[in-house]
């Protein structure tokens, strides 16, 4: 079953400034390597939502490693896939507290 595909608004604003820094930082290979492997992820938690890890028991919260330095977490039911944040691996963790809530 595929589902809809839906970003939130901090979600959105976080990939729209990481896709800013790769475009102002980096070449055009490692943006279209980014860019692949979001692509791919999103299209694996599209199929199997459930493949990807829980973050604490009962939260509904998924979380999927994109590359190293960026996780994306989401949430699902049977009609949508919802992306509620992108986080850089880099940052302190206290800060994905605020971007889950």
């Amino acid at each position: 079953m595929s589902r809809e595909v839906r970003i939130s608004e901090n979600a959105e604003e976080k990939l729209k400034d990481l896709l800013n820094y790769l475009i102002e930082n980096w070449s055009e290979k490692v943006q279209s390597n980014f860019i692949k492997k979001l692509d791919s992820s999103i299209n694996f938690i599209r199929s199997n939502p459930l493949m990807f890890t829980e973050i604490k028991k009962n939260t509904k919260i998924h979380r999927c490693v994109v590359t190293k330095q960026t996780t994306l977490f989401y949430k699902f039911d049977a009609k949508a896939i919802y992306i509620i944040a992108f986080f850089d691996t880099r940052q302190h963790p206290l800060k994905l507290r605020k971007s889950l809530k």
